[in-house]
């Protein structure tokens, strides 16, 4: 079970993790380690890497970072849902990406190598059918493993949540395992972050209530996860969306935005800030499922409040 750990050794500590995380497997280290996949990458000879158009790609596309993401209207569509590295740069690379960490996780289950070449040509295909789709009309039909997973995330509802993460008599995190206590100055940033007119709007926006809802933290916590983002600040928040002890409560992930290992074009035109890139990458995709009728925002939803809790953060590290 993960301790609980003193702010001031959380450094070591989460830095210590990271490397016992990406030492249990060849699958694990790959996922682990961003950095060094692009740094084998840029020793490849690029000429024998095809050069696509200057799009939005993840940047850390594995299999990891792939699952259910909900919609507007409460579908579920399995999708990206980590954009922390992501840039305008070469789509080849997340395609790379994916299918280094396919076959490492093939390797891993001991599956023959026959195996990990169809994973591979299945990747290439799915990518060629989902370019030439037009629209609803040509939606692909998910495979059987697919609509498992998308069944199962849309059994997860609050309640599910609430079962697992709060303490059963008060609305509180529960201390312990993954959920540390967070110090002073960070509680504080956090509330000054919530009292902000954006975020108190996407959360009514989320929470289906009144624009003038009013939103209450209820509590904080440090949140131990993920990867090779571990060692960055991450909180989870537990808020109520209005005034009774009735009303809705919802939690709040909140992750800082860091500077991307992905490399971008040279050329390309991104926000200097790493967490207006991170917002600018969903915002701009969303008018592109937009347009081909899949209005999925959770992105949006999740990182739209990332510039504010950027500069926020930067105060916390350093003050």
């Amino acid at each position: 079970m993960t301790p609980i750990v003193r702010p001031q050794d959380r450094q070591a500590w989460l830095d210590r993790q990271r490397q016992f995380k990406m030492a249990r497997s060849a699958h694990a280290y790959v996922r682990g380690n961003t950095a060094r996949f692009y740094d084998w990458l840029t020793q490849v000879d690029t000429a024998r890497l095809p050069s696509g158009p200057p799009v939005w790609i993840c940047g850390d596309c594995h299999s990891g970072n792939i699952g259910p993401v909900g919609g507007i209207s409460g579908d579920i569509e399995i999708q990206i849902r980590d954009l922390d590295q992501t840039v305008i740069g070469n789509p080849a690379h997340d395609l790379i990406r994916l299918g280094l960490s396919l076959a490492m996780a093939a390797r891993g289950s001991d599956l023959p190598g026959v195996t990990t070449a169809q994973m591979l040509e299945q990747l290439v295909d799915g990518y060629e059918a989902a370019l030439s789709a037009d629209g609803e009309d040509e939606k692909m039909q998910p495979p059987d493993a697919i609509r498992v997973v998308m069944k199962d995330a849309l059994k997860r509802r609050w309640k599910h949540l609430a079962r697992e993460r709060l303490k059963a008599s008060k609305p509180r995190i529960r201390p312990g395992g993954r959920f540390w206590p967070v110090l002073k100055k960070e509680r504080h940033a956090i509330d000054a972050l919530f009292s902000t007119e954006a975020v108190r709007t996407l959360i009514t926006r989320q929470c289906h209530r009144d624009a003038d809802a009013q939103v209450e933290v209820l509590d904080a916590a440090f949140w131990v996860k993920g990867c090779s983002s571990l060692g960055n600040l991450r909180f989870a928040v537990l808020v109520r969306v209005g005034g009774e002890l009735d009303d809705p409560y919802c939690i709040m992930d909140i992750k800082e935005a860091v500077k991307a290992v992905c490399p971008g074009y040279a050329d390309a035109q991104m926000p200097k800030g790493h967490a207006d890139r991170v917002v600018e990458a969903p915002e701009s995709c969303l008018h592109i499922w937009a347009s081909a009728c899949c209005p999925h925002s959770s992105w949006t939803a999740t990182y739209s409040c990332a510039s504010c809790f950027h500069r926020i953060s930067s105060s916390i590290s350093t003050g």
